[in-house]
């Protein structure tokens, strides 16, 4: 087994559970596996596939992932095909052909097409195993529910001696157990994988505007020069708006929604896929079929609706293990447009929960990492040290004069007004609807224009999270004072709020310097951990790998990844043996591309 390993995908360990697995499948049990996106989910249905008689059939939702895994398989050697609405006729009957001769041993395929072939092509081939990816699809309860998915259980009927393998980077235990009915999973073995990756920072800020929002984008990509990331926002008309002002800042950026043509969208991956942009500019609908391993960042310009989105997006960075940043915005804005949503969803109740927690996540003053992994079952016995939360741990201050201040204007417009109102009326900004009204007149007009208006909406969001106020979503989102809130504005409670810092602006001058210092950088040599690695030969490596990905079409990424090419800088093989001896090189990659890289290394030693 660890030979294979070797030999086809270059590892000389398994990772944690991966093992496991793989003999529970070898054993022909089905089997339901949770790993996290970049955890090595794929090698536990694969290994197996290389290592059983017959053809492995893995159900995959999107053209894009099964083009992706395809391309992997083929780059270490292996004899693996799709077939998808991508062939044409000919292609297929190639396909057919080299099946039933026992050619392939992994065949792609979505569950429409899988369905329409389950009286011909799957009855003449010998099937080893079938592999359900990306399973939470087939769950009403997953975020990605696909009709199609919920017809699989006809596998079973159908082949009812191919043990099944489902797997799925994020599902609760609701999911979980609609995965096993809706597959009718014989008595599976449940294999559940630790959903920390200790190597995504998580950041949150909380209630920026859109002014503030851009100079920290423009700020955070400056400490990732050169390096490839993804920014989700909510709307279609948020991605256009961010990405047309990256492009004014000069960083390639495109788009990507369901509204674009199919080959608008396709092009917007494959731009991203193989780096000739820096950023895509993304709603939801991103994402799912990106195999990316060199993500370096993920922005929700948003909140996500839910834990199970969050997790599966941020998921999207740092696939291969190396240091990679995320950051999350979240504003009142945010929370009451989804809160809309999900009210107007046909699943209210369940949709709201998962709003609540998390808008928990978001608001967190203990360890972010906990909060997550604890939505997923696991428990995490101290702090992580990677989020904003335990890097720079709150300040709190008796904030009752600010609450009552915010109180009090609601009660004096009898609770019918919205959160911009508010602030109006507290900052005294006038306004021709504040005027007709008469606000203008009150006696908290303007008792709170000492603070700005960004802080007042951190300030109401604090009030809101507390259970001061709640908004009222049938009623134009008016503000309304909850027992709570009357307690503490007519005295009888104090009021705690947590110290809003805001990061100091670096003058122009200085920043333009630091830029400067860090394009100097070239690519992702920042993330580089061991000071004894070149920056110098990383770079070359990394122009090589380049040229051979372009000369074969495919994306950079799957020529050796950002971790092998800083093994490579590190350890410096100098002949064919060495190279191989590299993780996450295997027989075929020291044979395509040993001499290259050899020679890049060679030629780097003998001038330094």
């Amino acid at each position: 087994m660890l030979q294979t390993l070797k030999t086809c995908f270059g590892y000389d360990s398994f990772r944690p559970l991966q093992q496991d697995i793989i003999e529970n499948i070898l054993n022909r049990r089905d089997t339901l596996v949770l790993m996290p996106t970049g955890g090595g989910k794929s090698i536990c249905y694969q290994l197996p596939a290389l290592m059983m008689e017959g053809t492995t059939i893995v159900v995959s939702p999107l053209i894009s992932l099964m083009k992706d895994q395809v391309e992997s398989l083929q780059a270490n050697g292996i004899a693996a095909k799709a077939m998808n609405s991508a062939n044409d006729e000919t292609d297929n009957l190639i396909l057919r052909r080299e099946c039933m001769e026992g050619k392939i041993k992994l065949l792609y395929i979505s569950p429409e097409r899988l369905l329409t072939e389950m009286d011909f092509l799957l009855k003449d081939i010998r099937i080893s195993l079938f592999a359900i990816d990306e399973a939470h699809c087939i769950s009403q309860w997953g975020h990605d529910f696909r009709p199609e998915y919920t017809q699989l259980k006809k596998l079973r009927e159908h082949f009812p001696e191919v043990p099944i393998v489902a797997l799925t980077a994020t599902a609760d235990k609701l999911t979980r157990q609609d995965i096993v009915e809706q597959l009718d999973l014989k008595d599976p073995q449940i294999f559940i994988s630790s959903f920390d990756r200790p190597n995504l920072s998580l950041s949150v800020k909380r209630g920026f505007q859109q002014r503030e929002k851009t100079r920290t984008i423009l700020d955070f990509i400056a400490k990732h020069p050169n390096e490839c990331g993804i920014i989700y926002c909510m709307s279609r008309d948020r991605t256009e708006k961010v990405a047309e002002m990256l492009t004014k800042h000069g960083i390639r950026a495109s788009i990507y929604h369901a509204g674009l043509s199919t080959s608008a969208r396709n092009k917007a991956q494959d731009d991203f896929i193989n780096d000739r942009v820096q950023v895509v500019c993304a709603t939801i609908a991103f994402g799912m079929g990106i195999d990316k391993s060199n993500v370096r960042w993920v922005i929700h310009y948003n909140m996500p609706k839910s834990m199970e989105s969050f997790y599966q997006e941020i998921g999207r960075a740092g696939r291969d293990g190396m240091k990679s940043d995320t950051l999350l915005f979240y504003s009142l804005g945010d929370l009451v447009m989804l809160s809309k949503f999900a009210a107007e969803s046909g699943q209210q109740e369940i949709n709201l929960e998962k709003l609540n927690r998390m808008q928990q996540y978001a608001e967190s003053d203990i360890c972010r990492r906990r909060i997550l992994l604890n939505y997923f079952g696991e428990a995490m016995e101290h702090d992580c040290g990677n989020c904003d939360v335990c890097k720079n741990p709150p300040e709190r201050f008796d904030g009752t004069i600010i609450v009552q201040k915010a109180l009090s204007a609601i009660m004096r417009t009898d609770q019918q007004i919205g959160t911009r109102m508010l602030i109006a009326i507290l900052r005294g900004s006038y306004s021709e609807e504040l005027l007709q009204k008469g606000y203008d007149k009150l006696k908290t007009f303007g008792v709170g224009r000492d603070i700005p208006q960004r802080d007042w909406m951190d300030y109401l969001l604090q009030i809101l999270n507390l259970g001061y106020i709640e908004i009222a979503y049938n009623e134009d989102n008016h503000l309304k004072i909850t027992p709570s809130g009357a307690k503490v504005l007519y005295g009888q409670e104090r009021a705690t709020l947590v110290v809003i810092k805001r990061e100091e602006r670096e003058s122009s001058k200085a920043k333009k310097k630091k830029v400067e210092k860090e394009e100097q950088k070239l690519f992702s040599v920042t993330t580089l951990s061991d000071d004894g690695i070149s920056k110098e030969l990383f770079e070359k490596l990394r122009i090589l790998r380049k040229k051979l990905a372009d000369q074969q079409s495919i994306p950079p990424y799957i020529v050796l990844t950002d971790k092998t090419l800083h093994l490579l800088a590190a350890q410096r093989p100098t002949s064919m043996e060495e190279f191989g001896n590299v993780s996450g090189i295997g027989e075929y990659k020291k044979e395509k591309y040993g001499a290259d890289f050899v020679k890049v290394i060679k030629e780097f030693l003998a001038h330094t």
